[in-house]
């Protein structure tokens, strides 16, 4: 169950607001003085790079103030058009999290992008600023503060948060001990314009992008801040860019997420074809059993046998929520939800116990720094309080997680800019994609996107489950509206579903 992409899908999305909005950038690129860097490419070496890709660095700006100053290194791979003939221009997938490489994204996907555009495209993507490859951010969290579940800070089963509280606390202050210049950097408006500066260091006069999950929300910044240079661009499982709340918005929604998402899972589960896996007679008995499993974790945790931590009623909700990214992951919570019914003792559970694992010092910076120095948080602690308890009430199945404090309740530095507000001024060229019933960014907050953009923006519903759409889904009919619009440029004329 343990990946470095399920790690950082952990703390993906779990960022925040409540700050001013512009439209126009406060130093919106490089300034035209800047210098252009060339990359020299070479064949990846890492393990697990895609075959055939190349990779490069670029150094790009810390500071897009000061130019001429010091810089931070990207990491950069690349799969070439197979048919030059065919080839149109570069193709960058942006990745999600905050916090997800691009580098690892192209090695597992890049293949099939390149056979669905056909040649079209060189197919880019990138570790952005403080990830993977790329020039590294690091806060120095103790060991204690970096496990997955208590890192989420899930309230405890009563809904008090004064642990996530000082949690919170202890993670800002390392941040601003140890984090130095690099983890003030890292806003979605600096990946913006180190995509720009990746736009011309690959010689292009425009980009094509397809950016998934948080990359949305890079994409549509890029696309605001310089719409001049997209060409056709594709938001695949968005969510509402809101500038009064930016990503702390995407963070509160999931927890409508997983009521959208869980019933395809009860479905499942309750499908006569698991057999004996089968955990339910009626999908609708699926959820209060295990809202029931959880209660009971919460009063008795059990226990693993080789390392000794528990299993709570908060791991099995956050291998639930996990879980709902996509069906191929149900197997997951069901065979934990048949070992918490049909066993008293101690029990491996292997399923979960990944999740007590440590998430890396780039992950919880990464995390720290996108969420906490795009835009300010409310510093009032009794907000979340009251926030929790009323998600709680809700949505039982998250319990608050989603509307709780983060270190960006305790971050030390301002903003030094406002988020950005997405508008529907720009070219008519983007494509978005998503699930009717997304547990990570659900439709609701799709919408919003879709309204922001006006007419820039044409909008693919899938009547599905699970978070990432294009080559993801197995969706035959989003998958197509996809791989034309990036090949032709033929767009649906109005909103469709699939």
């Amino acid at each position: 169950m343990r990946s470095r992409s399920r790690a950082a899908m952990i703390v993906a999305l779990s960022v925040a607001a409540c700050a001013g909005v512009v439209s126009a950038p406060a130093y919106a690129a490089a300034p035209a003085d800047s210098p252009v860097s060339s990359l020299k490419w070479h064949p990846c070496t890492a393990e697990g790079s895609a075959p055939g890709a190349e990779c490069a660095t670029l150094p790009v700006p810390l500071d897009y103030r000061k130019p001429s100053g010091p810089t931070v290194d990207i990491a950069v791979s690349r799969l070439r058009s197979e048919r030059p003939q065919a080839r149109r221009g570069t193709l960058l997938l942006i990745p999600g999290g905050p916090g997800g490489s691009g580098v690892e994204g192209l090695a597992r996907k890049g293949e099939k992008v390149r056979k669905a555009t056909k040649g079209a495209y060189d197919v880019v993507s990138f570790d952005p600023r403080g990830v993977g490859g790329s020039t590294a951010a690091d806060c120095g969290v103790s060991e204690d503060d970096r496990r997955m579940v208590e890192f989420r800070a899930w309230p405890d089963p009563h809904g008090d948060i004064s642990d996530g509280v000082a949690r919170a606390r202890r993670v800002a202050e390392a941040c601003a001990r140890n984090g130095g210049d690099v983890l003030r950097s890292l806003t979605t408006r600096n990946e913006a314009r180190d995509i720009d500066s990746l736009r011309k260091a690959l010689g292009e006069k425009k980009l094509s992008a397809v950016g998934t999950s948080y990359g949305t929300y890079a994409g549509a910044v890029y696309a605001q801040m310089f719409p001049e240079r997209t060409d056709r661009w594709v938001l695949d499982s968005s969510g509402d860019p809101d500038p009064s709340r930016a990503l702390r918005g995407w963070l509160a929604n999931m927890a409508q997420g997983a009521d959208d998402a869980f019933p395809d899972f009860a479905r499942w589960a309750a499908d006569p074809a698991r057999g004996k896996d089968r955990l339910a007679e009626r999908a609708e008995d699926v959820r209060p059993m295990f809202l029931a499993m959880a209660a009971e974790l919460d009063r008795k945790p059990r226990t693993f046998k080789d390392t000794g931590r528990p299993l709570t009623g908060n791991l099995l909700r956050q291998v639930m929520q996990l879980s709902l990214y996509g069906s191929e992951r149900y197997p997951d919570l069901a065979t934990l939800m048949q070992a918490v019914r049909n066993s008293s003792g101690t029990d491996p559970l292997t399923v979960a116990e990944p999740l007590t694992e440590l998430l890396s010092q780039r992950d919880v910076a990464v995390f720290a720094g996108i969420a906490c120095n795009d835009v300010a948080w409310p510093r009032d602690v009794a907000s979340y309080e009251r926030a929790v308890a009323a998600d709680r009430a809700r949505h039982p199945l998250t319990a608050g997680m989603p509307a709780t404090i983060t270190p960006c309740a305790f971050w030390k530095d301002e903003p030094a800019e406002k988020p950005t507000r997405i508008t529907s001024r720009g070219p008519s060229n983007i494509l978005m994609v998503q699930n009717l019933r997304d547990p990570a960014t659900p439709y609701v907050g799709a919408l919003k996107m879709r309204e922001a953009l006006g007419d820039r923006a044409r909008l693919v519903t899938v009547d599905a489950g699970g978070h990432g759409v294009w080559l993801n889904s197995g969706n035959a009919c989003s998958d197509r509206a996809v791989s034309e619009f990036l090949v032709s440029g033929k767009r649906p004329a109005d909103d469709m579903a699939c």
